[in-house]
């Protein structure tokens, strides 16, 4: 299937590894330019270089995410490279596993307002596109209470409800919001790595609880979130897609 993403234009924020860099490249591999935000300049450099290999434009930015005004210079730059927006994704979270005032304040700035900001920077541009959408990344932790209930499952759930109002309050434009749920993501240098090297019970747990006896990739949420983000999927809005290989039990109506 042809997701006509071709040509389009497309920011990731924290696209430089993980779930960010596997939603950045399938988005290049199926030839939309793709611009990066994240916090590590050298890291930004090496993602933009590898993406241009795939023969679309990219351009990136080093900047902290809760800098609302280096997060919008980034957003009204890369309209200035690609000559506007078509796709907006926002993916970085401050990963807040505490439960101290410094998490919740630092999960509020990184994740929701994260989010937050990012959409509207980027709105003028998408009012402008013939194809314009917004996905959002959640996570399974924002409808089941685990380890990360806290500051990190309580904004995730924020931004599932966050993205659903955007579809109705955006649809009349034509701009579609959808989030993407992932479970549990092994890649090198996340968070299931470090469990798997200093909590290995926590680590083994989870993979016997998913029915298909493993952990999901970058390259799998990367895809899930292609289809959301294109033109083949212009009927869905407002949706939370699930990518979590069953490992969540409850039924979402």
């Amino acid at each position: 299937m042809d997701l006509e993403l071709k040509g389009l234009r497309a920011l990731v924020t924290g696209g430089t590894r993980g779930i960010g860099r596997g939603i950045a490249d399938t988005l290049a591999a199926e030839g939309a330019d793709v611009s990066i935000c994240a916090r590590n300049p050298v890291e930004v450099s090496a993602a933009v270089e590898t993406l241009a290999n795939k023969g679309v434009r990219t351009f990136g930015k080093a900047l902290d995410i809760a800098d609302a005004a280096a997060l919008k210079s980034w957003v009204d730059q890369s309209a200035a490279e690609f000559g506007g927006i078509d796709i907006v994704v926002a993916n970085v979270s401050a990963l807040a596993l505490d439960n101290d005032e410094a998490a919740w304040r630092i999960g509020f700035d990184v994740d929701l307002m994260g989010t937050v900001r990012l959409v509207d920077a980027a709105l003028p541009y998408l009012e402008h596109s013939a194809r314009p959408a917004i996905v959002t990344i959640a996570s399974i932790s924002a409808r089941d209470i685990d380890f990360t209930a806290g500051p990190y499952g309580a904004y995730k759930a924020a931004i599932v409800h966050y993205t659903q109002g955007l579809a109705f309050r955006l649809g009349s434009k034509r701009i579609r919001a959808n989030s993407v749920s992932p479970g549990d993501t092994y890649f090198e240098g996340g968070v299931w790595e470090k469990i798997r090297a200093e909590d290995s019970k926590t680590y083994e747990a989870s993979i016997t609880s998913c029915p298909l006896g493993r952990m999901g990739t970058p390259v799998e949420m990367g895809k899930a979130v292609a289809f959301l983000a294109s033109p083949a999927a212009s009927f869905v809005n407002g949706a939370n897609l699930v990518v979590d290989g069953a490992l969540t039990s409850g039924v979402q109506l």
